[in-house]
């Protein structure tokens, strides 16, 4: 089991200020609830009394996210954007994982890539590109790839998550997120692999 002073990654993911801070992020970031009707706001009083059996459901791997609730937003073009909403207690548990494991995988990442990051975003992205253009550069790519999440190889994924993280209880948990499936009305469908 990985260590880092001393601590195993889900330690760390238990720590009650770990908790505390994820849970502060999720209620600043709102959202709808996910499957279980459960609003942010319902989700605090729900936590003081819910800790001491998430903690013990997470350290031990019984923990099992429920299926995302899934919704559809108009887009500008007339189409539809499927989204995944997951329960909150869910995102608190993502969140808590996240704080956890971002200072190890973001270092790793390229200086390039401006999307999904802490601390980066479309505006740095635009002044690398000027920085490239008075370099001499004239070309330059922006892609946005459709349905990307829909589609990350979750065999891929886990090779590559194994790498920097070898916390097994951590591994299996973020897995377990991944096969948690979608709930369509009253449609389960199972999460591809």
């Amino acid at each position: 089991m990985e260590k880092q002073d001393g601590i195993t990654l889900i330690e760390k993911v238990i720590d009650k200020d770990n908790l505390d801070r994820a849970l502060i992020k999720v209620r600043k970031n709102k959202g709808a609830p996910g499957v279980d009707g459960l609003t942010v706001y319902q989700l605090e009083g729900h936590m003081k009394r819910y800790y001491p059996h998430l903690i013990r459901k997470l350290k031990d791997g019984s923990y099992q996210p429920q299926p995302v609730r899934r919704v559809s937003i108009p887009k500008p073009d007339g189409t539809k954007r499927l989204l995944g909403i997951p329960s909150v207690l869910d995102r608190v548990v993502q969140q808590a994982i996240l704080q956890v494991i971002d200072p190890i995988i973001d270092p790793q990442l390229s200086d390039n890539s401006y999307g999904f990051r802490k601390g980066r975003n479309a505006h740095q992205a635009i002044q690398k590109a000027e920085q490239y253009y008075e370099e001499g550069y004239r070309v330059v790519v922006d892609c946005d790839l459709k349905s990307y999440f829909d589609t990350i190889h979750h065999q891929k994924l886990r090779a590559n998550l194994e790498w920097f993280i070898q916390d097994k209880i951590v591994l299996k948990l973020i897995w377990k997120f991944l096969k948690s499936g979608i709930l369509d009305k009253d449609s389960y469908i199972e999460t591809d692999t």
